[in-house]
């Protein structure tokens, strides 16, 4: 499944594994994008899979002319070996059938690359949350029970809030309760897959409505960076005491991007 772009497999053994999934308004997608643009990941590798409709453009992370002319495929693999990163990048949506195949293939693949943990950024619709959710923070995670052991004391230093269980068939009162994300693509399979075979992963999502989901995708690499603190260290200019970012070159693309640059640099300043 996973192809090199050196002769030989690079070592991943303990990384961790950041992720989206192909999700309600691309937020996981979006987020991907300025995380691997910012800390200006190297690509190692790609998915050679059959689950994934397939695309090929150029290189959206382009920051010369030379450089813009790389092609891009649908599964890509980014890393950044000082900090024990691994990105892995999604950029079309799957084939009829073939979600959970690939979700298996994948974690197949997690555990025989040694990565330690796995981090889905995720989103699910807004306007299906209960009351509870319509009253708090619009951001969730879960972890699985392995997942759990090694990093529950500092979830809950951050006052996080779990998703919570809600009926499986919403319509009937006296249904089972369990977890939904929907909206949320392969989300759920990924984290069921991932109990079952003990792997530690968490997933972050945002209750988004589909629309201009930049600002949803800052908040979600926000939240993500309130645990692993993986940009701060890069963010803060050392002079200006400001964060700056390499927002990616692919984001000029977006029709209402121009109009919010302004916008987007000042959230993006806020970053803790």
């Amino acid at each position: 499944m996973f192809v090199p772009c050196g002769e030989s497999a690079p070592d991943l053994a303990g990384f961790t594994l950041l992720m989206p999934a192909v999700s309600v308004g691309n937020v996981g997608q979006l987020a991907m994008d300025l995380i691997i643009s910012t800390l200006n990941m190297s690509k190692i590798g790609y998915f050679y899979t059959d689950c994934l409709v397939p695309m090929v453009g150029n290189n959206p992370y382009a920051t010369t002319e030379g450089n813009s002319t790389e092609l891009s495929i649908n599964a890509e693999v980014y890393s950044l070996p000082s900090r024990k990163l691994v990105a892995l990048q999604l950029r079309s949506i799957f084939i009829k059938y073939k979600s959970k195949p690939f979700c298996e293939k994948l974690l197949s693949w997690v555990k025989s690359s040694g990565c330690a943990r796995v981090i889905v950024l995720s989103s699910s619709h807004s306007y299906q949350r209960n009351d509870l959710q319509l009253r708090s923070t619009p951001f969730r995670y879960l972890l699985t029970p392995s997942m759990q052991k090694s990093v529950q004391n500092k979830i809950k230093s951050l006052n996080w809030e779990e998703m919570e269980k809600s009926r499986c068939i919403p319509e009937i009162d006296d249904s089972e309760f369990c977890i939904r994300i929907p909206g949320g693509g392969i989300t759920k399979t990924l984290y069921d897959e991932s109990c079952s075979k003990e792997i530690q992963m968490a997933v972050l999502l945002k209750f988004v409505s589909e629309g201009d989901n930049i600002p949803d995708a800052l908040g979600l690499v926000e939240y993500l960076n309130e645990w692993l603190q993986i940009l701060k260290p890069l963010l803060l200019h050392s002079k200006t005491n400001s964060r700056v970012s390499r927002q990616p070159t692919e984001w000029e693309k977006f029709a209402n991007y121009a109009s919010d640059k302004g916008i987007i640099s000042r959230i993006y300043k806020e970053l803790k």
